[in-house]
């Protein structure tokens, strides 16, 4: 009877992890994109405002006027 028990307690237990384990991936996506729409625009704020054209907050490097001798207008 107590092995019955215990597959039907680690049964709920893998279940319940399972969905503890999927809501941290959403709220980690979720946190993810807020902090990449901030950070886009401190680095849009930060360009305008201070005058550093290559001035940067986050992870990414933009360039925004472009380079001499160089049509790209932003590196990654």
């Amino acid at each position: 009877m107590g092995a019955i028990f215990s597959a039907i307690g680690g049964a709920i237990n893998a279940v319940i992890s399972a969905i503890a384990s999927i809501l941290m991936i959403i709220v980690s996506v979720i946190v993810t994109i807020i902090v990449t729409i901030f950070d886009v625009i401190f680095d849009i704020l930060c360009c305008n405002c201070f005058g550093g054209r290559t001035r940067r907050t986050g992870t990414h490097r933009y360039r925004f006027g472009g380079r001499r001798g160089g049509a790209a207008t932003a590196a990654y």
